[in-house]
């Protein structure tokens, strides 16, 4: 099946069985999913996660949730801007007030309380991307625009990340697919966070 096919058939899906939340319509967005919050709670037992003290996250609505645990759990969390179009922003939990957490994990929060970051500046200990699908052997298929493989690159490229820094992605059930098709420059997944579940992927990794 075609990638194309593949993100329609999910969005169909989940619009179907009424496990979007705002924002709508779903098609072609990161789809925001009923329990995110599960599964970004079941993202904080990772051993990954508790190892990380800096997290990448991209900024869609379905990762929220991670953004916040993450600033309450202390660690900085590295954010894409929406489109790439100011690059990247740094949140730092102790210069945010306790009680400006959760606005702090909003996209607009996040330009209020955090601060533009060269990807030169960051060492990024655990990658979250958002999905519109994921598969058990690590495929993964986003909106159709590459902002998370160019996110990935950008931070790759100048030093962020390295090649054995994990992926992971928090998506609803529905969301994982028997197979996807890959491209050389197509970033794969090492873990699948979903709210009833965690699959490890055993996996060379791709990406660019």
């Amino acid at each position: 099946m075609a990638k194309e096919d593949i993100r329609m058939r999910v969005w169909r899906l989940m619009e179907e069985r009424g496990i979007v939340k705002f924002p709508r319509p779903v098609f072609h967005r990161i789809p925001n999913f009923v329990g995110a919050k599960k599964a970004a709670q079941k993202l904080r037992e990772l051993p990954e996660y508790k190892a990380a003290r800096t997290i990448f996250c991209n900024p869609d609505s379905p990762q929220r949730p991670v953004r916040e645990v993450a600033l309450r759990d202390g660690k900085i969390v590295v954010m894409a801007t929406p489109r790439l179009r100011k690059g990247f922003l740094l949140l730092d939990p102790n210069t945010i007030p306790r009680d400006s957490i959760s606005r702090a994990s909003t996209i607009r929060g996040a330009f209020k309380h955090g601060r533009f970051v060269e990807p030169s500046e960051v060492k990024v200990d655990l990658f979250v991307a958002g999905s519109v699908a994921v598969s058990p052997d690590g495929g993964r298929l986003g909106k159709g625009t590459g902002y998370s493989d160019k996110e990935y690159a950008i931070l790759k490229n100048s030093g962020g990340l390295t090649p054995k820094t994990p992926v992971v992605t928090t998506v609803h059930d529905v969301q994982i697919v028997e197979k996807i098709p890959r491209e050389e420059w197509d970033v794969s997944v090492d873990v699948i966070v979903t709210p009833t579940r965690v699959i490890r992927v055993t996996h060379g990794r791709s990406g660019v």
